[in-house]
């Protein structure tokens, strides 16, 4: 691609990282962008992200299919379990998000999406500063690729590396 040349994916396309965890589709890299990485990223029935915060990055996330439990405020208190009954100072609290809605969220505050229907969900990603969600996305994928539970203590050193401070577990409904 050239300076005078833009980039277009058609539906369908882009690199695929596949596991029973997650279905992501690499749509913008860091090698097409200076301002954010994008995704379309299939959200399995049972996937729970975890809350997390960071430091760094901005996140944009927007629901195309189904139904997305997120969060995406400070709590009066972080409970190390469970981020869907946390509540804001001014009273927020996590919402069912469905096609549509649009999640933003700015360095340093609580997020997290979980999907708690039977069916998937579909939704558009997008995270700044490029490359790094793409990196991650790499890796947290081989990890969550293998059988069995996930490697909490392997996910928890990937998230370290790359601004990301995990408040509650990322769950997977078990296979």
């Amino acid at each position: 691609m050239t300076a005078t040349e833009g980039l277009l994916v058609p539906p369908g396309h882009g690199r695929v990282v596949r596991t029973p965890a997650q279905h992501v589709t690499f749509k913008v890299t860091g090698a097409h962008s200076r301002m954010a990485s994008s995704f379309e990223v299939v959200v399995p029935p049972g996937f729970d992200v975890g809350a997390h915060v960071h430091t760094r990055s901005e996140e944009l996330f927007y629901v195309l299919e189904g139904e997305l439990d997120v969060l995406a405020f400070e709590p009066r208190v972080r409970t190390p379990d469970n981020w869907k009954h946390w509540e804001s100072p001014s009273g927020t609290r996590v919402v069912r998000a469905t096609p549509g809605t649009v999640i933003v969220v700015p360095p340093g505050c609580p997020h997290a999406f979980a999907n708690a229907t039977d069916t998937p969900a579909k939704m558009f990603f997008q995270a700044s500063p490029p490359p790094d969600h793409e990196r991650y996305f790499e890796e947290l994928l081989e990890i969550l690729g293998t059988d069995g539970p996930p490697d909490h203590a392997a996910i928890e050193e990937l998230r370290a590396r790359y601004d990301i401070q995990q408040l509650t577990p990322l769950r997977l409904r078990h296979r």
